[in-house]
């Protein structure tokens, strides 16, 4: 997709939660794009691909666990400074693994309260304002 700036790139997250009705965030690591800010995690969608098989297979490098995708939550459309981003964020539950981080340096499971008191990526903070009801 492009627009007459910059290309649109189609990016999934993954809301996961485990069996508590707790979420997993994950904190990117220092040196990276949105370094040392939480999100949800996922990644870029491959040509050809469906998006629950991108959010699985994403999981699942750059955490090392595995995920149920259920159903589409919510389109958010962000302008970085040097692309614009479709994230496409889904409800997924927790299966298991073994965590192996790649891109990030710090995982948590918390309850919707508790997402305010961490800084999120600003293509993740419409997500965040829909869970916790505050959407505008």
């Amino acid at each position: 997709m492009e627009t007459g700036k910059q290309p649109i790139v189609p990016v999934l997250a993954g809301l996961i939660y485990d069996a508590a009705g707790k979420l997993l965030i994950a904190r990117r690591k220092a040196g990276l794009a949105n370094g040392g800010k939480w999100e949800f995690p996922g990644g870029k969608l491959q040509q050809g691909e469906s998006p629950e098989a991108c959010l699985e297979r994403e999981i699942a490098e750059e955490l090392g666990i595995s995920i149920a995708v259920e159903r589409p939550y919510l389109l958010v459309n962000h302008e970085y400074p040097d692309k614009s981003i479709l994230l496409i964020s889904y409800i997924c539950r927790f299966r298991g693994g073994e965590w192996q981080l790649t891109d990030h340096d710090r995982v948590e499971w918390r309850s919707a309260a508790q997402l305010t008191e961490v800084e999120f990526s600003a293509a993740d903070v419409p997500i965040v304002n829909k869970i916790i009801g505050c959407d505008r």
